[in-house]
């Protein structure tokens, strides 16, 4: 049960074997609805060891005292976050020059 936001994780066991490994989050907003940014890695067997950073944002939605994820957006690579990053610091460059 995920009553409070800091239970909200990505982190994944399967056999006893992390799959998904949270390394951070940011808590976007909270609220009923909570939105948290978390970075993560996930285990790649064919190397025997986690890939690359990855980071997903994702959107709760609190019912009945308990946080229910309602979407989902994965950011696969860094040259995507590179992308989203610049895009946003072009957009608030923008609207401070105004």
């Amino acid at each position: 049960m995920n009553e409070s936001i800091d239970e909200l994780t990505v982190q994944y066991e399967e056999d006893g074997k992390t799959v998904l490994k949270e390394l951070d989050k940011v808590i976007l907003s909270k609220g009923a609805w909570t939105t948290i940014l978390f970075r993560y890695q996930e285990w790649r067997p064919q190397v025997d060891d986690f890939g690359p950073d990855k980071y997903t944002i994702r959107r709760y939605k609190k019912v009945g005292g308990e946080y229910r994820m309602q979407s989902k957006f994965t950011i696969s690579s860094a040259d995507q976050a590179r992308k989203i990053i610049d895009a946003l610091e072009r957009w608030m460059g923008e609207r401070e020059s105004e």
